[in-house]
């Protein structure tokens, strides 16, 4: 019967000592995480131009696939991007044309209240 009780009291303290290191390895394995986690922290911005060049690539290779080579596809997106530019061109020099003449009248608005003040 002391065999017995000998047998059962070892079995809780290594059930303890088990449920000890557990617990020790499940901490040591969440600080593991968290410095790795730390360490590669990752820019958001970064991670957007690479979604973006991702993205293109893929619509590349998908053009490559439509067009039957990828020198087709190629002709395709500079056609695009000058079809693009030719339109976008005149609206940014309207635009940049309305921006200084807005200065200018900006400019000669103060003028005048200066002025104004000063007399």
């Amino acid at each position: 019967m002391a065999a017995a009780r000998l047998h059962d009291s070892t079995t809780t303290v290594d059930t303890a000592g088990r449920d000890e290191m557990r617990a020790d390895l499940r901490e040591a394995y969440e600080r593991g995480r968290s410095d790795e986690r730390a360490s590669r922290k990752r820019h958001p911005v970064a991670m957007t131009f690479t979604f973006i060049a991702a993205a293109i690539g893929v619509v590349l290779l998908v053009l490559a696939a439509i067009n039957g080579s990828f020198t087709r596809a190629g002709g395709v997106v500079d056609q695009n991007l000058n079809v693009a530019a030719n339109r976008a061109e005149p609206a940014v020099r309207d635009a940049a044309s309305n921006a200084g003449q807005s200065l200018r009248d900006a400019g000669q608005s103060v003028k005048t209240k200066a002025a104004d003040t000063a007399g």
